[in-house]
């Protein structure tokens, strides 16, 4: 009986299987451990497949990054509270985020340089933002929030000061913390000023 001969994978199977070997070569092996080489042979195809898509190994980190992210995607559920869901997706961020994956980031700063890329880049391609903005938006629509005081930058502010905290401490952030950026630092910027009547 001869054996079955290998399908010859292709298109988003070939892709998967490339960043499943890459997330396994960067947790046995850090960033600085990253080849094309190990990541081609432990995902049973060659260099040239890996460049063609991925054009250094900054990007194949990026990319196999971004798919663990996409794997455990949050979804906060309406409460009926701006604070109480804000809280919430910052916890969940602090938690997924482990300190190898914070480690991660430190270590690619060299390359990132060198290909003029930065931290914000890797941002852009990695979170998805959409559960902060649908927070945002029930808030407007319930009253909390005065959309005019939402500049791009207080927009970003509590995520950012989230990350900030876990690179500078490389932990989940405390509840205090948390209540912090939302209590003393966010809400008080962005909620809809009541008028007295006298």
């Amino acid at each position: 009986m001869r054996p079955q001969k290998q399908t010859r994978r292709r298109g988003p199977a070939l892709e998967k299987a490339i960043l499943e070997a890459t997330w396994a070569e960067l947790i046995e092996h850090g960033y600085a451990g990253l080849t094309l080489e190990n990541v081609a042979r432990r995902a049973e195809t060659s260099r040239p497949v890996l460049h063609r898509r991925w054009p250094s190994r900054t990007a194949l980190a990026t990319a196999a990054l971004a798919q663990q992210f996409a794997r455990t995607c949050i979804v906060i559920p309406d409460m009926g509270s701006l604070r109480e869901e804000l809280c919430q997706l910052l916890r969940y961020m602090s938690d997924r985020a482990g300190s190898k994956d914070l480690q991660l980031f430190f270590d690619m700063q060299k390359d990132l340089v060198a290909e003029r890329s930065s931290f914000s880049d890797i941002r852009a391609r990695i979170v998805d933002g959409s559960q902060f903005h649908f927070i945002i938006e029930r808030a407007i629509q319930r009253g909390e929030i005065d959309p005019a005081h939402l500049t791009p930058r207080i927009m970003s502010l509590p995520l950012d000061l989230t990350r900030h905290e876990m690179m500078m401490t490389f932990q989940p952030l405390s509840d205090e913390a948390i209540h912090e950026i939302v209590d003393e630092i966010f809400l008080p910027l962005v909620r809809q000023k009541k008028s007295f009547q006298t």
